[in-house]
């Protein structure tokens, strides 16, 4: 039950006054009654430290409030081969959010695919949430470890819009949180409440699958046919064929008629965290992105959404006209057959 203030906000606008007797209404966690909307200051896709801390303070965590809380979420994921050893766990102990939880990239992950990171099912994904005491009217900012600025938390935002979570944002990005003197903390995680998040369904339209890719990929280059465009966020040397492929044994390259878009490119140097929009307008422009009809690829299904995000942040085509390969090359590679030549490597 819950007591409204004397003075209540519908949603309307309209500000209802009334005695002083206790009014009562019934409330869930799924009720539709909240306080003034200022707690809630997030409105883009990508937020700044400062209005993550805002909203923060405007509404702290809290293991008893029926309000939607705002949780940092930590995404941070290091390759197997990090040249320092470091994983993301690691670095979430090291220092993080007050308050944060931090997502396993490699568990919430289809543990049953020979590929790396496809998306789990609706009913591990629902557990997962669960587990972390994620509620799905909680609004979350994922957010990446200070190394490397944006890597991982994008594949993470992607795949809880794709389970139809109402309210997802990236951080831009911890290392601007931290060099800016906002709070962290380090140490064991804390425990939370755990809570039973209900089985979503999955938009398939935002993923692109083999045949898919395949079939875009062998029409690229016949006449009359417009064709997909093929996105490759890998580096350049990895798109040239200049290292070996992912797995042992496996090829090379680049899908035929791919256009290469390094994920770094649409990063400050510095800071790691998203260009300004129209940098990033003028850099796909530049590389001759058609922003109708992309889809994006990566090397083990990490910075494809990196690229995807920076779409979206410069408004250069709608979302529901672009998609992501989740098998990427680890899939690509391992699926083609030599005889249809669609590995390629580029001249040196």
């Amino acid at each position: 039950m819950a007591v409204l203030p004397r003075a209540f906000l519908f949603p309307s606008g309209r500000l209802l006054r009334y005695s002083s007797r206790t009014f009562l209404l019934p409330l869930s966690c799924h009720s539709r009654l909240s306080l003034p909307s200022t707690r809630r200051s997030m409105s883009s896709y990508l937020v700044s430290p400062r209005e993550l801390r805002n909203a923060m303070k405007m509404n702290p965590p809290s293991d008893i409030s029926l309000e939607p809380q705002v949780i940092p979420l930590c995404a941070s994921w290091f390759p197997v081969d990090d040249n320092e050893g470091r994983t993301g766990i690691q670095t979430f102990r090291q220092k993080r959010i007050p308050k944060a939880r931090f997502l396993d990239l490699d568990k919430v992950i289809d543990t049953h695919s020979p590929f790396p990171h496809l998306l789990p099912s609706a009913v591990d994904f629902a557990a997962s949430m669960s587990g972390l005491g994620i509620r799905k009217e909680d609004i979350l900012v994922v957010y990446d470890t200070k190394e490397l600025g944006i890597f991982s938390a994008p594949r993470v935002g992607w795949m809880l819009k794709t389970f139809g979570h109402p309210k997802v944002h990236i951080l831009n990005n911890f290392r601007l949180w931290v060099e800016q003197g906002l709070p962290t903390e380090q140490g064991e995680i804390h425990s939370f409440k755990h809570c039973t998040y209900p089985v979503p369904e999955i938009d398939e339209g935002k993923i692109a699958s083999y045949e898919e890719v395949r079939e875009a990929v062998m029409d690229h280059n016949k006449e009359g046919r417009e064709g997909i465009q093929v996105l490759d966020s890998r580096s350049s040397d990895d798109f040239s064929g200049k290292y070996a492929g992912p797995r042992p044994g496996s090829p090379s390259g680049h899908m035929p008629g791919s256009i290469n878009i390094p994920y770094d490119l649409v990063l400050d140097p510095k800071t790691k965290a998203f260009l300004p929009s129209d940098q990033l307008v003028k850099l796909f422009k530049t590389k001759g992105v058609d922003p109708h009809k992309p889809i994006i690829s990566s090397g083990t299904s990490i910075t494809a959404y990196v690229i995807e995000t920076a779409l979206n942040e410069a408004q250069f085509g709608s979302s529901d006209s672009r998609k992501v390969y989740d098998g990427s090359w680890s899939e690509w590679t391992q699926r083609v057959r030599a005889s249809d030549y669609l590995v390629r490597k580029t001249n040196p």
